[in-house]
């Protein structure tokens, strides 16, 4: 949540950063080109594809694919680092851009990146209709924040605010940039289990069977799709009716209900200004 104006100490927001950048042990990488370009191979890792390191040799990366399993290196300069699944070091506007608008990203996808024109300041892009960028500005205290009204101790605080409400950004935050496109998918996995089913219609029920009076008991043998209390539902259900059927029911069962959605007032004068108007190079 957002908080007043408060001192904080230095070592309060070191151990807030170093908290933001612990992840050695398991480093993810997201390609920011295709390798090897598709001018001299097929590329064994393309852009936006999500990477786990094994090593760090130099500068080369053995890496395994978190979407194709693919194991094998890639230059550190094709690669850039992802801290907490939102935090990409090293990514310049044009490139943010680009990634969150690869399919695999819905509206609310976003992603925090280092500021190319304030050192040690960061800039948080947010897919929308177009791309949306809001400058995260640092106080004295070493707090940050987007809207001077509401600051936050750390990166993962002004996270989890703007993923519950947008509080004057163009949406909520709802998912990290190519979040949805680093689940493993494992080569040998069995193929999937085809059930064959028989159609059925009602149109072939007859009901002197459904209601007479041995009928639930005939059923349980049966090769039917109704199950046995299903059955025993119907049976019931037709023998209190008295097989009186109102057709005018059939009409009004297949009207569908509407549906009201109710959409936000337009609040321009709460809205928090972007950096379409400040360039980065």
């Amino acid at each position: 949540m957002g908080n007043v104006l408060r001192p904080a100490s230095l070592e309060t927001e070191q151990a807030c950063l170093e908290s933001t950048k612990k992840e050695a042990d398991n480093t993810t990488l997201v390609v920011l080109r295709d390798y090897p370009p598709p001018d001299v191979s097929e590329p064994i890792y393309r852009v936006g594809e999500k990477l786990q390191v094994l090593s760090e040799e130099g500068s080369w990366w053995k890496v395994i694919s978190a979407v194709t399993g693919n194991e094998n290196y890639i230059p550190s300069n094709h690669v850039a680092k992802v801290y907490h699944n939102w935090l990409f070091e090293g990514i310049v506007r044009p490139k943010a851009e680009e990634l969150l608008q690869l399919p695999s990203n819905r509206v609310g996808s976003f992603m925090i990146r280092n500021s190319q024109t304030d050192r040690g300041q960061y800039s948080l892009s947010v897919k929308h209709r177009a791309v949306k960028h809001y400058r995260i500005n640092r106080l004295p205290n070493n707090w940050y924040y987007i809207s001077p009204r509401l600051t936050f101790q750390c990166l993962e605080d002004l996270v989890s605010h703007y993923s519950e409400t947008a509080d004057g950004l163009c949406c909520v935050l709802t998912s990290p940039c190519l979040s949805h496109n680093s689940n493993l998918n494992l080569t040998n996995q069995p193929p999937p289990v085809l059930m064959c089913r028989n159609r059925f219609t009602w149109d072939n029920v007859d009901r002197s069977e459904l209601i007479k009076e041995d009928a639930v008991g005939n059923w349980e043998n049966d090769d039917s799709l109704l199950s046995f209390g299903v059955r025993n539902s119907i049976a019931s259900y037709l023998s209190l009716s008295g097989g009186q059927e109102d057709k005018s029911n059939k009409s009004s069962r297949k009207k569908k209900s509407k549906s009201m959605y109710g959409f936000p007032m337009s609040a321009e004068n709460n809205m928090i200004p972007t950096e379409e108007g400040y360039c980065e190079e």
